[in-house]
């Protein structure tokens, strides 16, 4: 077994207070003597507890509005003080310095306040000082101190107590590295937010990224690789706080896709409903209700859209359920589900069920290079009709435009190069992730086949040459839109005009590579 430290005496000054009054109960009931401050000491005493507060250790009062109070070198020396040198030990006895054991600590909810949208005083008094020195210090005596940073962890912590007498070195090195990791993604928070507050219209000079992991998953994206999920440190959770109702354990990649279908849901009609197949779109609809957007979203490809992710932007009914039926899905995914839904989802035991709150798409977009990271704005759809040019003779029909919109939106979310035909509210064809623009085209009008005929198709740029959209208008498709801006513009127009086409630049590119 390896090294127990016994447990005498502890620190305990925490802002979270979840399961602490338990926590110390159990430890007076061991005979550990309780030192703690402000309200931590406060809710002890409420509980009954016994408690020596930091200020009968330290003989200082308590400061500057709460700003100094264990900041003392009664309280670090106690902390620091490495058992096994004997000059460390000395000079506690030499000082009247008697040592922790335990310290117990978890830090102002700087990142809550911030992004609750507290004014700046307000956020500045949440950076917490003295915790994080306390952290930090207990972290480095490892060898002679354990420090708790997790209310999650009290119980595992007094079991092993009570079973070996004190907290063996494997668990006091594991809550270290739990405790700098804490302190680490606090810093980078404050350091985040300081970053954003400088008033350039730049991007910050400094993005500090923390994360904590929820769970290991079985693989990564493929079965040689390891993968768990994260969660943002003191976020709401992997999308936007995504709790999984029923079915399988999600995979790597059913995270993935699920993200990539719940963005482009929460982007389109609040009946809308997307599949999505390997992180790309294979079917999006509008029609009016979740079960006549599934039906029409599913038709448009029914061969990719097994073993797809479906999100719903709204309720997912008990007509949407059953319009699933017969068809091999992983996850469903919608902000909210009627009882009868989910009744009839419970039939299907391995189907993921997914309850997460629509995406706004705001934030920084942070893709990690070996060495660095490249940092963007997320990309959002922003523009609409009104941002629009029409350039082409013949204005757009009403249904034109209505399907233009929703082909605008669609296309946003697939993969570069990306085609995109929708007809009455659907797609019909989709062209993705293609080396070259009229390849995409050639896709997008063979998965339509005849429904391409009254279409229109949406670009996520412009068209270099007139090839991508002549395959188009082959097919069948009456409008277009897209970005323009290529040399080859008048060329475009010309081909579309000659066609019949309506043609519709939106000044804007969504490549999503």
């Amino acid at each position: 077994m390896s090294e127990v430290r016994p447990i005498r005496r502890a620190l305990l000054a925490v802002y979270d207070k979840t399961g602490v009054v338990a926590f110390a109960q159990a430890l007076t009931e061991m005979g550990v003597a309780l030192v703690s401050s402000g309200g931590t000491a406060q809710t002890l005493r409420d509980a009954g507890l016994t408690v020596t507060s930091v200020e009968e250790v330290t003989g200082s009062p308590e400061m500057l509005s709460g700003r100094v109070k264990t900041l003392h070198p009664k309280i670090h020396a106690g902390i620091l003080a490495d058992r096994r040198r004997p000059e460390h030990v000395e000079q506690l006895r030499e000082h009247g310095i008697e040592p922790f054991d335990l310290v117990v600590v978890n830090l102002y909810p700087f990142r809550e306040t911030a992004a609750s949208g507290a004014g700046f005083e307000d956020v500045i008094e949440k950076i917490d000082i003295g915790g994080p020195a306390m952290t930090r210090a207990a972290a480095k005596n490892f060898e002679s101190v354990g420090v708790l940073v997790n209310p999650d962890r009290y119980e595992m912590v007094l079991d092993e107590i009570k079973l070996v007498g004190g907290l063996t070195r494997a668990t006091r090195l594991g809550l270290a590295a739990e405790a700098f990791a804490h302190t680490a993604t606090y810093d980078a928070g404050v350091a985040t937010w300081f970053a954003g507050e400088e008033g350039s219209e730049a991007l910050p000079h400094y993005v500090g990224l923390g994360y904590e992991k929820i769970a290991d998953l079985r693989y990564g994206e493929n079965p040689h690789m390891r993968g768990a999920l994260y969660r943002e440190a003191a976020g709401s959770g992997p999308l936007g706080g995504a709790r999984v109702l029923q079915g399988k354990e999600m995979s790597f990649n059913n995270w993935l896709d699920a993200y990539a279908a719940h963005e482009l849901a929460s982007a389109m009609p609040d009946d809308a409903c997307v599949i999505v197949k390997h992180n790309n779109p294979c079917g999006a609809a509008s029609k009016g209700s979740a079960s006549a957007s599934y039906e029409a979203a599913f038709a448009c490809d029914t061969v990719s859209a097994f073993g797809g992710i479906v999100s719903f932007h709204g309720e997912c009914d008990r007509a949407a359920a059953d319009a699933m039926r017969e068809v091999f899905t992983e996850v469903v995914i919608a902000p909210s589900f009627t009882d009868e839904a989910l009744v009839a989802f419970a039939e299907r035991q391995n189907l993921r069920v997914v309850l997460a709150p629509l995406m706004d798409g705001a934030g920084l977009d942070v893709r990690p290079l070996p060495g660095g990271a490249l940092v963007q704005d997320r990309d959002r759809i922003t523009e609409s009709r009104a941002d629009w040019e029409v350039v082409s003779s013949r204005e757009p029909t009403a249904q034109e435009w209505a399907d233009l919109e929703l082909a605008w939106t669609i296309a946003w979310r697939v993969k570069s190069n990306t085609i995109v035909f929708v007809k009455d509210g659907a797609t019909v064809g989709v062209g993705a992730g293609q080396m070259s623009r009229v390849d995409s085209s050639w896709i997008a009008a063979r998965k339509a086949g005849d429904r391409a005929r009254g279409a229109v198709v949406a670009s996520d740029a412009f068209f270099p040459f007139p090839d991508a959209l002549e395959v188009a208008a082959d097919a069948g498709c009456t409008a277009v839109i897209h970005p323009g801006g290529s040399k080859g513009d008048e060329a475009v127009l010309a081909s579309a005009e000659a066609r019949g086409m309506a043609v519709v630049l939106t000044g804007t590119r969504h490549f999503r590579h």
